[in-house]
């Protein structure tokens, strides 16, 4: 068996494993050593290929970013307990509920804050599901609308930051967490409303199908229901800018903004007098899950790409990609297309671990922005989480939608919100300025290549001096030895370009 054979093989041996249904970490790893151990045989890979994995484990774990995973779940799982979606659904059910469709821009409003407060999907469609959805019905209004309404709301917590797979991502591209979640709030924000227009589309066209609430339902007026507004809104206002306020000027990290979050989150619980043992204990184990989850899935994933690359799968990827027609937009839309279809089958976490570090070098041949690029990854792998049949929110509305809701409601019901997604991925594509005009540069960010960098180090002020020569006429001039070097230096650059 040749060398060029062995990454076609290698790929296809991983989706006969993910198709056989065993589990993506280890279905990673066994088919990355399994092709290790034939390479080695066959004389194609040297066995000190693999003697890098456990300094490669051990790189995962000494990953400070990863550690905002945890945080943000913990945070995520605590205020979803304590009742702040209760508080926030009822409190702006009151406010919007006298006009057509208010419950639903009520669920749509709540489910952005959700996602800036706990960024996970599945406490944000359970929560609301079982709140809003028997209130929804109780109305009169379309099982369809009011279920896609939910779902789609709550995986806004994958676009909107502190989202988990921006994290992911960043993770696996070697991007800015910040700068990712900087790009990706204005999309959020944008898509957020677009799901309120689509829902006052609806309440136009069909007004049986999104009606107000009875005046009889509204139980708070005047001062009343603006003192519960903002006792409402307030605390988790202040928790977002907690956390991102302090990331995006720059005060924290976002593993620090995670820390400062999961704080705030069990001070919040502390105040309304809901944090107990119970409390605890669920969000604890919940979280060790996510987290062993997320970090099975990279170790498999790192034992995949060392032999991956190994077999010069890097450079396969590499040749099937940039020789598309079309260059760099060609190279988008398949992609777009690929990670859409993929969608159907594989988690949001499957694809960012196996797709994106073999899509990230390419992209940046062929000169796309990593971070642009993560973002628009990120907006489309949002589908998956909508995708009928596999959606994994329509499963968590599922299991809380009452027995009259048919599960073919909930699958027609997001099928409107996964097309303003794909809509959205392509105004990212078309006006990539509202992802990359709000990302700020780091101070002292370089820009440019590496030899406009040595170029610019060159002409600082206090640079090194290069040793001048002593030569027979005696003590060289002052700069003499440094502008030589310089114009050494500024030869082999321009031999090289």
């Amino acid at each position: 068996m040749s060398l060029e054979l062995m990454a076609p093989l290698m790929f296809g041996g991983l989706v006969v494993f993910l198709l056989i249904g065993y589990p993506v970490a280890f279905s990673l790893a066994a088919n990355g050593l399994f092709f290790g151990v034939i390479g080695m045989q066959l004389g194609l890979l040297h066995p000190s290929l693999l003697q890098a994995l456990p300094e490669r484990v051990l790189g995962i774990m000494a990953n400070s970013t990863l550690l905002a995973i945890p945080f943000f779940t913990f945070m995520g799982l605590v205020l979803e307990r304590s009742g702040m979606a209760e508080d926030l659904l009822d409190t702006i059910g009151q406010l919007f509920g006298a006009i057509r469709g208010g419950i639903a821009y009520a669920v749509i409003f709540v489910g952005a804050l959700l996602a800036a407060t706990t960024g996970v999907v599945a406490a944000s469609v359970l929560a609301m599901g079982l709140i809003s959805l028997p209130v929804m019905m109780r109305y009169g209004y379309s099982k369809r609308l009011a279920s896609g309404v939910i779902a789609a709301s709550g995986t806004l917590a994958q676009i909107i930051p502190p989202s988990l797979v921006l994290i992911v991502l960043a993770d696996q591209m070697g991007a800015s967490v910040g700068d990712l979640y900087e790009g990706a709030l204005v999309p959020g924000l944008t898509l957020t409303g677009f799901y309120a227009l689509y829902v006052l589309a609806v309440s136009i066209l069909d007004p049986k199908a999104a009606p107000g609430c009875p005046p009889e339902s509204r139980t708070l007026y005047g001062s009343a229901l603006v003192i519960k507004v903002f006792t409402s809104m307030v605390p988790p206002l202040v928790l977002i800018f907690l956390v991102l306020g302090t990331i995006f000027i720059g005060v924290a990290t976002p593993t620090e903004g995670g820390a400062m979050g999961a704080s705030g989150a069990i001070i919040m619980a502390l105040i309304k007098r809901r944090l107990d043992w119970k409390l605890l204990t669920q969000a604890v184990e919940y979280t060790a899950n996510m987290t062993s989850f997320v970090i099975f899935i990279l170790i498999g994933s790192t034992v995949f790409s060392l032999v991956f690359r190994g077999v010069n799968g890097d450079l396969w990827v590499e040749h099937l990609l940039t020789g598309l027609p079309g260059g760099a937009l060609g190279f988008l839309i398949v992609v777009n297309v690929m990670i859409f279809l993929l969608a159907f089958f594989l988690d949001y976490f499957e694809i960012a671990f196996i797709m994106v570090p073999l899509l990230a070098p390419v992209a940046q041949k062929l000169g796309i922005d990593l971070v642009w690029f993560g973002v628009l990854l990120a907006v489309n792998m949002q589908t998956s989480f909508l995708h009928p049949p596999f959606g994994f929110a329509l499963f968590y509305l599922r299991s809380v939608a009452s027995k009259e809701i048919k599960t073919s409601d909930i699958y027609w019901g997001a099928i409107p919100f996964v097309c303003i997604q794909v809509v959205m991925v392509a105004i990212v594509i078309t006006f990539p300025g509202i992802v990359t005009s709000h990302v700020s540069a780091a101070a002292g960010a370089i820009s440019g290549s590496a030899s406009d960098e040595i170029r610019r180090q060159l002409d600082a002020p206090g640079s090194p001096q290069a040793p001048a020569a002593s030569g027979a006429g005696g003590a060289p001039k002052p700069g003499e030895g440094r502008d030589d070097a310089k114009s050494e230096i500024e030869k082999m650059l321009n031999q090289q370009q």
